[in-house]
């Protein structure tokens, strides 16, 4: 068994009661247990985790999370209290778990202020934002490469701490695509769709040449861009569309951009993964409890790569990354 860290593995509460946002990810019949699961840390998780080889969990909030909230002032009070929340789960055991902070989008100057405390006085170790964020009523979308995050973005490169983008669904009133096709939505399309192209957009505005040490991690094997990035470039390279960037896409995903195993346990696709970025840049998750710590944890141990590939990915990316 291969001593692993893993780093999309989700958590709820209920003061603020969040949790129930997960509700709609499950049947009727199975939400109880999974329910259960998100607001639990340091019981069955934790004995889970025993059981799986996996030494350290850094928890982030369920999706959407803050991101959904429309109201300004009742997101950055939830940030605050979810993240005094992670940052007490981790004192009780902090040699087992670590956090990611959640941030209130919704308010540039609150969100910077926020990160700015969550890693300099709670010891989180970095944040994770669910997509676009909501603002004011619930069809006012803004994507984080709005030019009202520039602040925000020179505080994530100066503090030196990643910033996880996790999916959220699109908005029903703006995907036409999927009308008729419910089954469309959520992890298994959806997610994926649209987080890539929100990576995308981020490529594409530039943010990277302005600060080129930031690092993004996007989960599930990088969100189909692995598999569509050449293909990216080699069109934009033809029809560029106004686009003025100073580098190739690929070459933001492979500097900028950290990859993980969460809900993708597929050894072709990592293999792809592998010779596109590196397996410097791959970590290994599991993104419980939408999906089993168990099976993530087998299938990766009986992973045929070489001795150090394997450890990289299993815990020493993730260690040198989150400074762990």
């Amino acid at each position: 068994m291969v001593a692993k860290i893993a780093l999309e593995e989700h958590f709820g509460a209920t003061d603020p009661n969040i949790v129930e946002q997960s509700a709609e990810h499950f049947t009727a019949d199975a939400w109880p247990a999974r329910r259960d699961m998100l607001l639990d840390i340091h019981d069955d998780r934790l004995r889970l985790m025993d059981q799986c080889g996996i030494e350290k969990s850094v928890l982030s909030l369920l999706s959407p999370g803050i991101q959904s909230l429309h109201n300004p002032e009742q997101a950055v009070d939830w940030s605050k209290r979810l993240n005094d929340y992670a940052a007490k789960q981790v004192s009780n055991n902090p040699d087992r778990f670590a956090s990611f902070a959640a941030l209130p989008m919704q308010d540039p100057d609150a969100a910077v202020a926020e990160l700015r405390r969550a890693v300099t006085d709670l010891g989180l170790v970095g944040a994770l934002v669910n997509g676009y964020s909501q603002i004011g009523t619930e069809d006012t979308v803004v994507y984080l490469d709005d030019a009202r995050y520039a602040e925000f973005w020179a505080t994530v490169e100066e503090l030196d701490v990643p910033l996880y983008l996790h999916p959220r669904d699109p908005l029903a009133s703006r995907s036409p695509q999927y009308d008729g096709h419910p089954w469309l939505y959520g992890s298994a399309w959806a997610f994926s769709v649209e987080t890539a192209t929100h990576a995308l957009r981020l490529m594409g505005s530039g943010l990277f040449d302005r600060h080129p040490g930031i690092q993004i991690i996007l989960g599930h094997l990088g969100e189909l861009l692995p598999f569509n990035i050449w293909r990216t470039d080699h069109r934009i390279a033809v029809a560029p569309r106004g686009i003025s960037i100073e580098k190739t896409f690929g070459h933001y995903l492979r500097n900028n951009f950290h990859l993980t195993t969460s809900g993708n346990f597929r050894t072709p696709a990592l293999l792809n993964t592998i010779q596109e970025i590196g397996a410097d840049r791959l970590l290994f998750s599991s993104d419980y409890p939408f999906e089993r710590m168990d099976e993530a944890a087998t299938w990766f141990d009986n992973l045929e790569l070489n001795e150090n590939d394997l450890t990289k990915i299993a815990r020493t990316n993730a260690a040198k990354l989150l400074k762990l």
